[in-house]
């Protein structure tokens, strides 16, 4: 395992390093927390696809694949689908909406009055994706050094707070591209095709298994619909992915690359998903799928090959924890603590925002490592916060997008309601219930379009000024350096 471990390791240590390069980039609020708003179409398709597709899609892909065939691509195929979504309908009006969170953007929309709330839930969300994200390391680790739990977690979160912290986006976004290429070489091209040839081929990975494993919605077709009301529609309000667009160099950079992004996602759920079915056929009686990726990696492939694919997995893991970690922070600092700096500071002296953000990551980072130790049901706490994140928020923000009818009284009526529904249906049906979330949503829906409609039209003037935005015609964008969008 030497070659193995020097592969890790090396991996590892890139990463801080680019972590100190970035530090030296960010020297602005826009540096820090988008990047400058200047990815050309290269560097935002590999970090939008990084991000997406964290160790859930990875593990979890390939432990779905395993136990349901290819139908298991599902999961991650929804999240692609979402990615397209966005990427085409609405990403080009985010981009030039030129903020820094979901909550800016509906507080520009209804006047200034939904941001708190939705800045909660918001929190609560990418806390929560963060912490699950974190946790995953115990798993590689374990398979990597025999290492214990808490010291995996410790160690894995500790390197990605660190560079995180130091560069803020700038750091990110280079160890994300890393991250891309390193997934793309581990789980594509090596893994996949090991995989197929271990377990003899498709015909007698056919001729070894059921034919549901071959069926393309064998999953069931209310599972299929659960991920895409999740998944899909998640990957059209999460902040974390939200917080990637406005990295993008202009309009078409945020379309175009996310929709390269997006087809990458797709094409990394089917191979997931055969990877996992030709576990199957080698490993017929693992104790648990989600050991499907680990122990094909393990028993299979060869040393130097292994790490590599190791690498991979820690990078999926590590890219989706860093892009959840910013984005809780600077909703934090951003929605919650600014309004509460703005009423009780009194001092002249001029806030440091790039310090002030760096502060913030460091503070949510080691949140984000006690909240991972301490907590046992990943998959229960990422079901809540997903739950809250699509009943709460979904509908009104896509509402401010394409309903000028739309209210702030029917937008926060809609995330109360929506979240509270959730809530309560979640203590009824249970966590991990699909019923929280249809009706959820549904409550959210119904409420927003009746107190839309039984409230005075929102002012024109913020209309106006709305519309102002969404053609990317602002003083912000006037007054920004012109070398930011070279």
């Amino acid at each position: 395992m030497a070659v193995d471990y020097t592969v890790i390791v090396v991996y590892l240590a890139g990463m801080l390093a680019m972590g100190w390069w970035g530090m030296r980039r960010a020297k602005s609020k826009s540096e820090f927390l988008v990047a400058g708003r200047r990815l050309g179409p290269a560097m935002y398709s590999g970090t939008m696809a990084a991000i997406v597709l964290g160790g859930a899609s990875t593990i979890g892909g390939v432990g779905l694949g395993y136990q349901y065939g290819l139908s298991g691509a599902w999961m991650v195929f929804t999240i692609g689908l979402g990615l397209l979504a966005l990427s085409v309908f609405f990403s080009a009006r985010i981009a030039r909406l030129k903020v820094y969170t979901v909550s800016e953007m509906l507080d520009l929309r209804y006047g200034g009055r939904a941001g708190v709330i939705s800045g909660l839930v918001m929190w609560a969300y990418t806390l929560m994706l963060a912490v699950t994200s974190t946790i995953a390391y115990a798993t590689i680790f374990d398979v990597l050094f025999d290492m214990n739990r808490t010291v995996a977690i410790i160690i894995g979160g500790s390197i990605v707070v660190a560079y995180s912290t130091l560069g803020g986006m700038w750091s990110i976004t280079l160890t994300d591209m890393v991250q891309f290429v390193v997934k793309t070489i581990g789980v594509l091209l090596l893994l996949l095709p090991i995989a197929v040839v271990k377990a003899g081929g498709f015909s007698e990975m056919k001729a070894k298994l059921p034919t549901s494993y071959f069926d393309p919605l064998g999953i069931g077709g209310e599972t299929i619909f659960t991920y895409v009301l999740i998944y899909t529609f998640g990957m059209l309000i999460g902040q974390d992915i939200w917080q990637r667009v406005f990295t993008a160099r202009g309009d078409r950079t945020a379309k175009w690359g996310g929709t390269v992004a997006g087809t990458y996602c797709l094409a990394y759920a089917l191979a997931g998903a055969v990877i996992g079915t030709a576990a199957k056929v080698l490993y017929p009686k693992l104790g648990s799928p989600d050991d499907a990726f680990a122990t094909i990696v393990k028993d299979e492939l060869p040393i130097g090959v292994r790490g590599l694919v190791l690498a991979a997995a820690l990078a999926a893991v590590m890219s989706t924890s860093s892009g959840a970690l910013i984005a809780c922070a600077t909703v934090a600092n951003n929605d919650i603590w600014s309004r509460l700096r703005g009423v009780v500071r009194s001092s002249g002296d001029e806030h440091d925002e790039v310090r002030g953000n760096r502060v913030f990551i460091l503070v949510m980072g080691l949140a984000v490592i006690g909240t991972a130790i301490a907590l046992n049901n990943v998959v229960e706490a990422l079901t809540v916060a997903y739950n809250l994140l699509v009943g709460g928020l979904l509908v009104p923000i896509l509402g401010g997008l394409l309903w000028k009818r739309g209210t702030a009284q029917g937008a926060l009526a809609s995330v109360a309601v929506g979240g509270l529904a959730v809530i309560g249906l979640m203590a009824g049906y249970g966590i991990l219930a699909n019923e929280p979330v249809y009706y959820g949503l549904l409550a959210s829906l119904v409420v927003y379009v009746a107190v839309s409609l039984a409230t005075r039209p929102t002012d024109e003037a913020v209309l106006a000024a709305w519309r102002e935005r969404l053609a990317g015609r602002t003083p912000e964008l006037v007054s920004e350096p012109v070398a930011a969008h070279q």
